[in-house]
């Protein structure tokens, strides 16, 4: 086994890493293509088991599979390279995806609606609206302002004792709507105090590391 596919495989799958066993579904690897251009990109290992066991490409279709979801199935198309390589007398191959440059990507799902999604760990989530305000506000250069209000306030002060919180939560302790608690989120998030955790269940807010550090230390 080549070294580096073999270091690529006893890695796992992560947040920059995913094992496909086949190539069968546009809307589910397109999801996958558009999770990794909406965060840090990542490589696609196609032939590769869950468990990190070598099954192989079984045929080309595989390559036109993949290219089929990046043009038809993403919007905007999404970008990657490919390389194949020759593992265990099996052909694997590896798709690399760089981190886009016109977020948010979306993927068309089964019922034709597109919808974003980011990777965190080994999975991908459907991207929330604060997300997607993040990336719009982004995208259109804008500044960022932060008046130090109540609502702001009462944040901070609330991971001065605890690790997480959620959005709705957040509305609660602060007293405001769920569009003034959006703004104030994505604001901290633009400058990088806050990030977005996701779970199966819920999304929490958490404080960056940095800003973690810095909160330890008043």
């Amino acid at each position: 086994m080549p070294t580096y596919i073999k270091r690529l495989i006893e890695e796992g799958e992560h947040q920059m890493l995913d094992f496909k066993f086949e190539v069968s579904d546009f809307s589910k690897i397109a999801r996958t293509l558009v999770a990794f251009a909406n965060t840090d990109g990542g490589r696609l290992l196609i032939g590769v088991k869950d468990n990190g066991s070598i099954a192989g490409v079984r045929s080309e279709e595989e390559y036109f599979m993949l290219e089929g979801a990046a043009s038809l199935y993403c919007k905007p198309e999404v970008s990657f390279s490919i390389k194949e390589w020759q593992v265990e007398g099996k052909k694997v191959l590896e798709a690399i995806i760089g981190p886009g440059r016109e977020k948010p990507y979306m993927a068309k799902d089964s019922d034709g609606k597109w919808v974003a999604y980011i990777r965190q760990d080994d999975r991908n989530f459907r991207a929330s609206s604060i997300q997607l305000k993040v990336w719009e506000q982004r995208r259109r250069g804008k500044g960022t302002l932060v008046r130090y209000r109540e609502a702001e306030k009462a944040l901070l002060t609330w991971f001065k004792k605890h690790q997480k919180i959620t959005p709705h939560k957040f509305r609660q302790i602060a007293g405001i709507t769920g569009l003034q608690a959006e703004r104030t989120l994505v604001s901290f998030i633009m400058l990088g105090i806050i990030q977005l955790e996701y779970t199966e269940s819920e999304m929490f807010i958490t404080l960056t590391d940095n800003y973690a550090a810095r909160l330890s230390m008043k």
